[in-house]
């Protein structure tokens, strides 16, 4: 498909093909974590060849979804730093989901309610790495007691973290323009100076 050469570059292949990676993991994760969550959902494990393999393939699954964050993390957290602009552009962000975003706080790459979600999966990606594996008692041994906490404190933030990513999924394909960015890496400039202003102009000059 042919693009405007007037487009602006958001992402390069290296940044979308990291960002799909987590995705896809993350969707094999929650589609195979739930099979064990609850007996209703167990018929999921038929999507991984059974239940052995989907308990072989769950961790393993698990490992590379919190390397390809941890990619996305190391890249992208300066970008992410909280700003005084951002927790104004939190405080008036009921104005954003009422279709009023003309008088936000003007914003760089990121907005203040992507940069919230954005250390708010890491704090969950955290969690979920480190308690999923003092879980995995093929690869090591800890006490009981501890795999036990560990256990309730993955489903905890497993079901969080779903939320999270549906709010994630929904404000992009609500925000018209948005999944073109990490599909095809460019938005218009029209886009850009709608919905992030101070990184319009710091990539036209304008």
């Amino acid at each position: 498909m042919i693009r405007d050469p007037k487009d602006l570059k958001r992402y390069n292949a290296s940044e979308r093909a990291n960002h799909w990676v987590v995705g896809m993991s993350f969707i094999l994760l929650a589609l195979s974590g739930l099979a064990f969550f609850h007996p209703a959902f167990f018929p999921l494990t038929q999507l991984f060849g059974g239940p052995v393999w989907t308990r072989i393939l769950h961790p393993w699954v698990g490992v590379l979804m919190a390397v390809a964050f941890f990619i996305i993390f190391v890249r992208f957290y300066r970008l992410n730093i909280m700003t005084p602009a951002d927790v104004e552009w939190l405080k008036k962000a009921k104005n954003m989901v009422d279709g009023n975003d003309h008088d936000m706080p003007e914003q760089g790459k990121y907005n203040g309610g992507q940069k919230a979600l954005f250390w708010t999966l890491g704090v969950g990606m955290l969690l979920m790495t480190v308690s999923g594996l003092l879980m995995w008692r093929s690869m090591f041994h800890v006490d009981t007691q501890l795999v036990r906490v560990a256990v309730v404190v993955h489903a905890a933030t497993a079901a969080v973290m779903i939320g999270l990513i549906f709010v994630h999924v929904y404000a992009a394909i609500w925000v018209k323009g948005t999944i073109r960015a990490m599909w095809y890496g460019t938005v218009t400039r029209a886009w850009a100076k709608q919905h992030h202003r101070g990184w319009y102009r710091q990539m036209t000059g304008k």
